[in-house]
This record gives structure tokens, sequence and C-alpha cells, in this order.
């Protein structure tokens, strides 16, 4: 058996408010320092990014790619994000999705497709269309059979098909008949699985995690462990059963962003500086006891409203469930014990000489003995490796596009190295 460790939602320089450097050869090289052996290539409509695909990539097993100069080990499966806003069901609906194709050809038929009907790719690498999610997937499967689409982000407010502000309450409520062809979720950065377990409808939905990186530095964040026979197996079909199927044996698990670190975990008013837990929202009516407006209702409520199971119901079902890791990324680590900001000089050269020493960040949070990296670094960081394994953090919560505020020792003042907090 071989591991492949799979982020599988990413952008492109093309898209909005993303870092110029994302172009695949830069992205291979950013994967193989945090330890992704499959990404998503992204941005697969805008004509310029697919262009750059063909110039750069070839296929390797069936519907996964590689570099045609053969410069690094990553391999491509092709996927992007799209978004659709469409008035649907007497509401206006903004969903975010992950479109997956087998190869090319079909990528470049989609395309093709998207523009006879009028929609402007150029303008984005998530372009928007003017289509029900459900419209969508029917065009994707007229092409074929094999596309797959993945709700994005699925409870986020503004663009998650269970957001609160323009999703839905079941798959079935925006797919209709088709909604068996909708076999898994993006959990998102601001939920992890535990939060989706609550609700019995997502019993049968495969959770996948993925970075949703808008830059290298992002790359991995979350992703998603699978297990292969060998290497030829390693291809589109394989990969899509796997999700499909939901296969325990093949799917080993999910790497987590500690939910709260989310930028839309909890309820609150970014402009009014104002977060609160959902039982506070529920005292104060879902209004902002600061501006009089109603919160922006975050995914932490947003689970609770539509759950059906407690936490106690959850602990009898979770050995049916495709476990999880939660993570602090490595250099938040290393700038939390320094005391310093996470992309200072002395953050970076840390981070370097860990990766050259030691081997690529996944296996130096997840495998790599505490004392080779005590040996490697400082005690200070190989304590900071154990609690984050540990689950012993410090957290607070992000909410309406705020990023939440993770911490490995919270106020600890001699970072780990005397008494606990």
């Amino acid at each position: 058996m071989i591991r492949k460790i799979l982020d599988l939602h990413i952008h492109s320089k093309y898209s909005r408010a993303c870092s110029p450097g994302l172009e695949l050869p830069s992205i291979a090289a950013a994967c193989e320092v945090r330890g992704i052996n499959i990404v998503a290539t992204s941005d697969f409509t805008h004509p310029a990014w697919f262009s750059h695909m063909q110039d750069f990539l070839i296929e390797d097993t069936s519907g996964i790619y590689k570099l045609k100069d053969g410069s690094s080990s990553t391999r491509f499966i092709l996927g992007t994000e799209l978004s659709c806003i469409k008035k649907h069901k007497n509401k206006t609906r903004r969903i975010h999705v992950c479109v997956f194709a087998p190869n090319l050809e079909v990528v470049e038929k989609f395309n093709n497709r998207l523009e006879e009907m009028g929609f402007n790719l150029k303008s984005d690498g998530r372009p928007i269309l003017g289509l029900p999610v459900k419209e969508l997937l029917k065009i994707m499967l007229e092409i074929d059979e094999r596309m797959v689409m993945i709700p994005a982000h699925a409870w986020t407010p503004w663009f998650g098909i269970f957001g609160s502000k323009g999703g839905y309450d079941t798959l079935e409520e925006a797919f209709e008949e088709l909604a068996p062809h909708i076999f898994a979720i993006e959990t998102g950065l601001s939920s992890d699985p535990i939060m989706n377990w609550r609700l019995s409808m997502l019993d049968n939905i495969t959770l996948i995690s993925n970075s949703d990186a808008h830059s290298c530095a992002k790359l991995g964040r979350e992703a998603n462990v699978m297990q292969f026979n060998s290497d030829s197996e390693v291809a589109y079909d394989e990969i899509m059963r796997i999700l499909r199927e939901n296969d325990k044996e093949k799917f080993l698990y999910t790497i987590e962003f500690y939910p709260e670190e989310g930028k839309y975990h909890y309820d609150g008013h970014r402009d009014c500086k104002f977060v609160c837990a959902p039982d506070k929202t529920e005292k104060l009516k879902g209004i902002c006891p600061k501006c009089k407006k109603p919160l922006v209702i975050g995914v932490e409520n947003r689970v609770h409203e539509l759950s059906d199971r407690s936490i106690e119901d959850i602990e009898k079902i979770r050995s049916k469930k495709i476990p999880y890791k939660s993570l602090v990324p490595l250099p938040e680590i290393i700038a939390d014990v320094f005391g310093c900001g996470v992309n200072t000089k002395k953050v970076k050269a840390e981070y370097d000489s860990l990766i050259e020493k030691i081997g690529n960040e996944f296996y130096i949070l997840i495998e790599a003995d505490l004392k080779l990296i005590e040996k490697n670094t400082s005690k200070q960081i190989a304590i900071a490796v154990d609690r984050v394994r540990k689950g012993k953090i410090f957290v607070k919560p992000g909410y309406d596009g705020e990023f939440g505020i993770v911490k490995v020792f919270g106020d600890d003042k001699d970072r780990g190295l005397g008494k606990q907090v």
C-alpha cells in the first residue's frame, strides 16, 4: 500500500485576491515542501490558465497529470471552483462548488459549452455562472458522466450549500432528482467532521477537506489522506470511487484546520468587533447589540440549526466514520514559540531548516519522532508539535470574515518550558 495526501481545491493567479505566484511549477514545488502528493489544477475554465495547463501538463496515470519537464513528483487532478448565483425556489442562491473532470479533452468541451451559453470565463479564475447548481450539474453530466461536483466549503454563510445567507437546508432541496450524483461535500475551514456528524442526512455523504489556497503558503492547510495498492492505481476514476463509496479502507483520514480558526465559525459583526457563540445570539434574537443590525450567522450556529444529533450521539457513531487529525501549520507553531509574526524572516529560516533536515511539513507534524525534531531545532518546538498532536491548544474563534486565532501556548510566557497553562 502507498499513501497519498490530496488537496483537491486551490486557486491560480487568475482568481480574484490570489497570489501571482500561483503557477503550476510553483504549486508543484510548494506541494513537495508541504508533503502534498496530488493537488487540483484549479481554475480550468479560465482561458489563459487552461492554456497554461496544456503547455505544462501531460497525463501520467489515467486522469492524473504531471509536469512535462519531469521536474516534480507532484501530481495534478483536474479540478476547479465555480460560483453559481441564481434565484431558485424564491431565494437568491450563491453557491460555490468544486468541479472535477477526467481529462483535458472533457475540460475543453465543458469550457466551450459555458462560453456558448454566454458566460464570461475570462473575468475570474472562479467565474460567476447565472445558473442554479442543479442546472450546472446537469450540463456536466451531459458532457461526460465522469464529471463530478462537490459543494465547496459547505457551511460558509455567503457561498456554502448549507450557508445561512443563501444556502439550502438539504442537498435534495438543491439538486432534486440529481441529488444522488452528489456523494461528497467539502466541510470548509470553519467546520470539521465532528460538526458534520451531527446531521444524520450526511451519513452517506463523504466529507472531504481542502485548503482553498489563495497562495502557495496556504497549500495543504486542509487535505485528504488516501492509500492505494500501487502507483498505477492512483487514477481519477479510483479517487472518485473512493469518495463515492466512502471507502474507509482506502480513505484513511482528513487533515483539518481547527474550525475555530476559520473566518466564519462564530456569529458576529466584523465592523462592530462583536463576536458571540450561538447561545448568546439566541438571547440577542440575532441582532448586533452595537449597530442593531442582524448578525452574520456563522457555521457553528447553522450546524446546530440543521443538526438532529447531540454530542453524546456522535460518540456512538464515531467508529463508523472516517477519522481526522486537527493540525496547526508548522510556520504558525514556530512563530508561536518565537513569539513573533508568522511571516518574519526568523520563522522562514527555521522552517526551511526543519524541512531540509527532517523532511516535508506533514511528515514533521504527523509522523516525525519528537526527539528527532528536538535534535534538529529546539525543545520548545518539539514540545509545541507534541501539544498540537494532542490538541492542547488555545483558540479564539473567527467570525464574519475575520480569521480566528490559534495559539499553541496561549499566554504561557516560557513557551512551554516551564509550568503549562
